[in-house]
């Protein structure tokens, strides 16, 4: 998942300072997070007055650049330590930082003067008129044509969204929720995830609900009390609490559409995305299902049929219960296959695999990581440059690899810094992962490797604004470059590589990858329509009908074969609805259309430099300055199509 860092921004360094390593700034407490957040707020005013008086023909579009810079320079980091520093009170004053920009923010995109300005600013070429475009649309979404009562109530809106979305969020990540089990009740869980675990009085193991310990769980313990328990724990989290929030968050922001005409929030945003319409990304999704439902009941049967004969029951009268949907797809992907996702770990060690990866981007980007000594937010976290063939620098990049307390818990990356060759400025990224020290399962390494696409769009970005760089694109093709990727651990010839890194790992076994390969589209089914039932509940929860979160999810999964369980609330812990990605989570599938055309050209050789270099520069190199539809295009020599992507929803 890519975390983006949204907002207007930032001063203009010199080129001579652009051209060092970033220094990820020091906060070892709450004042010090005030201090540097209100000298933004006061210089941000500054630059908008400044701005509002700039001479006929003057560089608008340098100015509200810099602004973006200014804004980066200090809440770009913000924006990441409320996921990963370890004192609250820190995370805390991050996050009131971040909304007091929002008032600023609303007020600066409702200045009339500037808009004006911005409208008739001199334009150079077709950058400069998408840049334009964008930012006069992010004006008009803001309100500037509104009267002032509707302005004011816009402003209002934007605060309440950010602060409530930071309480969702918050509320999750610090969640000491804890399941209490027996060593008999774990049976069968490999040892390395709960044997260190702390204990209760009685003596039992208290698991987390981080992926990196309830995964396993859910795939590997024998007994189905054992996995009811912990599946009903992770679809509680966030609890009543964030329901009531997300039932607020989603009335503010069909209000916000209604100021604008609009009776559904979900087409207020999405005319601005590839999909242009609810209703078309509706029917995309309608597609996708209906390519897909006949693999699912087929999946259904089989998992069915191997809890029937665990259980000695008749099939037909057995049922398949959520939490057996993990244990039973692995069971059965183990026995066809032979396949066992925790005996990758001793060939993946987690620093090891960090290396594999920009092994990788050298071999097919041309880009080169050194280790940086720089003192970060926690002594795990490690600093790294990137670097072109010839040593020129390009980027910083920052890493958080292993679970602690209070700490993001899931994968993402914050692309908080971002280019522009006009001023000399060079990105800066943080990819955060929650991973076993022990070593990494193969899908794990996947979503490393998704990650650091996300760390690789952002690095090797080489726009000429901030507010075109990296990862500043298009929701619906935000995840494309870093799902592209995905496949490249199932190909032996990349994963060799590894021995570059590691030459103490042991290889891995040829046969074992090509295993691993075809089965990760066994049960694919029953993920899709998983994704499918998350986009349409975020489409609809967003759409033109007040619709209260819980009883929406209840009525939608109920109508799923595996229906709804009592006493579960999903929607509570699911922060992508509440945050960055509401009304947009369709974007995921979507993405995977364009990420599996871009693959096509890769087909015969994953490694081969010369397509990855011409990737590099007709996809990553163009940020958000170039329409997606046309970066696609000038990579693959023709328009993209849907071909590649449907092939793979039935592939065996």
């Amino acid at each position: 998942m890519m975390r983006r860092c949204i907002g207007l921004l930032l001063a203009m360094w010199s080129s001579a300072a652009m051209a060092q390593v970033y220094e990820f700034p020091r906060f070892d407490n709450a004042a010090q997070v005030r201090a540097e957040c209100d000298r933004m707020l006061v210089d941000l005013k500054q630059r908008e007055r400044a701005i509002e008086v700039l001479p006929e023909g003057a560089d608008v579009l340098g100015a509200i650049d810099a602004q973006m810079q200014r804004i980066e320079d200090t809440l770009g980091p913000l924006w990441l330590l409320p996921a990963v520093h370890p004192a609250k009170a820190v995370r805390d004053a991050a996050d009131a930082c971040d909304l007091a920009f929002q008032g600023f923010s609303s007020a600066f995109l409702q200045n009339a003067r500037i808009y004006a300005r911005l409208k008739s600013a001199p334009v150079a070429d077709d950058i400069d008129r998408r840049l334009q475009r964008e930012q006069l649309d992010a004006f008009e979404d803001s309100g500037v044509a509104l009267r002032p009562a509707a302005q004011q109530r816009v402003r209002r809106i934007n605060r309440e969204l950010t602060r409530l979305a930071q309480d969702f969020d918050r509320r999750i990540r610090e969640s000491r929720d804890r399941v209490a089990f027996t060593a008999a009740e774990l049976e069968g869980v490999p040892d390395d995830v709960w044997k260190n675990a702390p204990r209760d009085r009685r003596g039992r193991y208290l698991l987390g609900l981080d992926y990196p310990t309830a995964d396993p769980v859910l795939q590997h313990a024998r007994q189905e009390s054992t996995r009811e328990r912990l599946w009903r724990a992770t679809m509680r989290q966030g609890g009543e609490t964030n329901l009531r929030t997300l039932a607020r968050l989603a009335a503010l922001r069909r209000e916000y559409a209604r100021l604008f005409g609009f009776d559904s929030y979900a087409d207020f945003a999405l005319r601005r995305r590839m999909v242009k319409s609810e209703a078309q990304a509706s029917r995309f999704l309608a597609d996708v299902g209906e390519a897909v439902a006949q693999r699912e009941r087929a999946d259904l049967a089989m998992l069915r049929a191997e809890k029937a004969g665990l259980a000695g029951t008749a099939p037909e009268t057995t049922v398949v219960r959520r939490w057996d949907v993990p244990f039973l797809s692995e069971r059965l992907r183990s026995q066809r296959y032979a396949v066992d996702e925790e005996a990758f770990r001793p060939y993946f060690p987690p620093q090891r695999s960090l290396e594999f990866v920009f092994t990788l981007a050298q071999r097919l980007f041309g880009v080169h990581f050194e280790p940086l000594q720089q003192t970060l937010w926690h002594p795990q976290a490690r600093a790294y440059a990137a670097r072109d063939q010839n040593g020129t620098l390009l980027g910083t990049l920052f890493v958080d690899l292993f679970p602690r307390p209070d700490k993001y818990n899931h994968a993402a990356v914050w692309s908080f810094r971002n280019v522009s060759t006009k001023s000399g400025r060079l990105p800066a990224a943080a990819l955060v992962v929650n991973f076993n020290d022990k070593g990494l399962t193969l899908s794990e390494l996947e979503t490393l490797l998704h990650e650091f696409g996300h760390a690789l769009h952002a690095l090797l970005s080489s726009t000429r604004y901030t507010l075109n760089g990296g990862t500043n694109v298009q929701l619906d093709f935000a995840e494309a470059p870093s799902q592209m990727l995905e496949d490249w651990v199932y190909d032996p010839a990349v994963l060799a590589l590894f021995q570059q890194v590691c030459g103490d790992c042991p290889p891995v076994p040829r046969e074992m990858i090509e295993r691993a390969e075809r089965a990760r589209h066994f049960a694919k089914g029953i993920a899709t329509t998983r994704q499918l039932i998350f986009a349409n509940y975020d489409l609809a929860l967003y759409g033109r009908r007040s619709e209260d979160p819980m009883r929406l999810w209840e009525r939608m999964e109920r109508a799923t074969p595996l229906g709804h369980v009592r006493g579960t609330m999903f929607p509570a812990g699911f922060s992508h609805v509440a945050s960055g990605y509401s009304a947009g989570y369709y974007a995921y599938m979507l993405s995977m259309v364009v990420a599996e055309d871009l693959r096509t050209p890769f087909a015969a050789d994953r490694l081969d430099a010369s397509t990855g270099r011409r990737y590099r520069d007709s996809v990553l190199a163009n940020g958000g300055q170039v329409a997606p539809e046309e970066l696609v295009q000038r990579f693959l020599g023709r328009p993209g199509n849907r071909e590649a992507f449907f092939r793979s929803l039935n592939k065996e």
